[in-house]
């Protein structure tokens, strides 16, 4: 099993071009589902788990096809096409090796009238139940069974009439298969309450560029018009504002001067207040963002919340990056409830955190040291990199497998401006 090795103390300074965003591309690939037309999405980013989902997809009869790109490019243009579904089952074996594959059960619901999904499995972060997606899809019109550890759907002859749902809570995936099996409806979906994720802002523009008719995109209140058929479409994935917040974290941490390149000021407005009440200097250049870290950093409290809040996947890599500020700062996590595993992982570098419940205190400490240390999940992975990238001596990450869920070629763009990191088997 690979591993990464990191000599820290070194200042990041250069460039780093910002991949295609994974949690918007988990959400587009199963768009293909919606048209018998080929749908061509660039800027997909070359993930773990991008790769894993269009795996399931060929489970379901889509093809899908990758344009010629130089190895050293990040990124890819791929081609799905689904012109005829030869299945409507998503197995256990490709169901549990990742969450987001519930999200074709709303469009192959729409499309087929019938779906057939197993239930995710358990997730390291904390429990993150899919009954907000059944109570949408029962809304408009969906027949539910839950049986044997699948989730099997059916619609009523002639499809899914749509209907009105308010979501109890905001829940980004079930708001993004509302959205997908609600395009092909034969009415009007309202949804209240509804994610506002720039994720779903892409989503919404990917499903109106293949036909769809979405009205409040942006907003908590959705209307989508169903329509007799979507059309095929190209579409540019949106780039990672959550892989841009990670490297402008590894910046700051660095004391550090990097360009962004890519990154969207809009989109990641909750991130850069908190790194410039830390002391950092974010500022928008040309097509990306500067993150500039010329004094110590300070001490800030943070609180992660549903969008435009701080988002949860960037507390993690926050937290490595406040572990060197001067004072005490204080992290509330509100979304999920065992999203502190890579506490002890900093511990082992001179990290000195305390954890109660979903608050962590994290009192800054002149150094950090190298040491082994182990990912639990995608960001804790990231947030041990960060850490190792600034303490002394030499850091190894485990698990590597984590990070290749969501950072596209990690090392080769910490190497672009200077970090020290390299990749071995184990």
């Amino acid at each position: 099993m690979d591993k990464l090795i990191i000599t820290g103390g070194r200042k990041l300074e250069g460039e780093i071009p910002i991949s295609g965003a994974k949690n918007a591309a988990l959400t587009l690939i199963p768009c293909a589902l919606l048209t018998d037309e080929p749908l061509t999405l660039r800027n997909l980013p070359r993930l773990a788990d991008i790769d894993g989902f269009q795996h399931l997809m060929t489970q379901f009869g889509v093809s899908h096809s990758i344009a010629g790109r130089r190895p050293e490019d990040f990124g890819r243009v791929v081609t799905l096409e689904a012109m005829r579904i030869t299945s409507t089952v998503a197995p256990y074996d490709l169901v549990r090796k990742m969450r987001a594959s519930i999200l074709v059960l709303g469009p192959m619901l729409a499309r087929m009238g019938e779906a057939t999904v197993s239930l995710p499995g358990g997730c390291a972060i904390g429990n993150r139940p899919i009954d907000l997606h059944l109570k949408v899809l029962e809304a408009m019109g969906a027949e539910i069974e839950l049986a044997s550890g699948y989730v099997k759907a059916s619609a009523p002859d002639g499809g899914l009439p749509g209907g009105n749902y308010d979501f109890p809570s905001v829940t980004v995936g079930a708001t993004e298969n509302a959205l997908m099996a609600a395009a092909l409806a034969t009415g009007t979906t309202r949804l209240g309450n509804a994610a506002r994720e720039p994720e779903i802002v892409d989503l919404c523009n990917l499903l109106v560029a293949m036909g769809a008719e979405i009205e409040g995109i942006g907003t908590s209140d959705l209307v989508i018009h169903g329509q007799p058929s979507l059309n095929g479409a190209t579409y540019s994935v949106m780039p990672d504002r959550i892989e841009a917040g990670s490297y402008a974290c590894a910046a700051a941490i660095t004391g550090g001067n990097v360009l962004l390149k890519g990154a969207r000021a809009n989109e990641m407005n909750a991130t850069s207040h908190a790194l410039r009440n830390a002391g950092v200097t974010v500022e928008e250049e040309g097509k990306g963002l500067r993150v500039i870290a010329d004094k110590p950093l300070n001490a800030v409290n943070l609180t992660t919340a549903p969008y435009p809040g701080l988002a949860t996947d960037m507390q993690a890599q926050l937290m490595a990056m406040l572990c060197l500020a001067r004072g005490t700062s204080v992290l509330n996590e509100t979304i999920f409830e065992n999203r502190y595993m890579h506490v002890p992982e900093l511990a082992r570098m001179g990290a000195n955190i305390e954890v109660s419940g979903r608050t962590a205190v994290v009192h800054g400490v002149e150094k950090l040291t190298g040491a082994d240390v182990m990912a639990t999940d995608l960001r804790a992975s990231m947030s041990l990199v960060i850490a190792g990238l600034a303490a002394e001596g030499e850091t190894q990450v485990r698990r590597l497998y984590h990070l290749d869920r969501g950072y596209e070629r990690l090392e080769e763009k910490l190497a672009l401006v200077g970090a020290q990191v390299e990749r071995i088997g184990d």
